[in-house]
């Protein structure tokens, strides 16, 4: 008897801590922006209000991409204070790709490889303080990955 109430004790412990990071991610997550079905109401989950091009900011991604599946895309932001770098493509789905968040002293600095159901341009939105600076790269799709 008292090693079932044990096992149930430690189980129940055991569970409830797996479960905070989740609650953690699941506070951090912008469901709004992610959501959003158009790059406008992305950039509004986003709280972008208005946007800065950027010469400090760089992406590099394919010209071409011969499966849209798969498109690697790096960004780079040589701009101080750098908080977070998101990735959108307007004519995808949901056009919020990635929101990278960093920490102090990081360097801003992403590759990872996205979908793209057809050619768009990758657009880098980087917040810094209060204010979101831009850059992009018109990326052709080849072959219709997303169907």
């Amino acid at each position: 008897m008292k090693r079932r109430g044990f096992m149930m004790m430690t189980g129940a412990a055991l569970l409830s801590g797996l479960l905070l990071p989740l609650r953690a991610l699941a506070a951090v997550w912008n469901k709004a922006a992610f959501e959003a079905t158009t790059l406008a109401g992305a950039t509004q989950g986003l709280q972008v209000d208005k946007e800065t091009p950027s010469a400090d900011i760089t992406v590099n991604a394919p010209d071409r991409a011969e499966n849209g599946a798969v498109v690697q895309v790096e960004v780079i932001s040589r701009i101080p204070g750098t908080e977070a770098i998101a990735i959108v493509v307007e004519h995808n789905p949901t056009p919020l790709i990635a929101n990278f968040m960093f920490a102090k002293g990081a360097d801003p600095y992403v590759v990872t490889r996205i979908k793209m159901a057809e050619t768009a341009e990758v657009k880098a939105i980087v917040k810094v303080g209060s204010r979101y600076f831009t850059a992009g790269k018109q990326v052709e799709v080849l072959e219709n990955g997303c169907g």
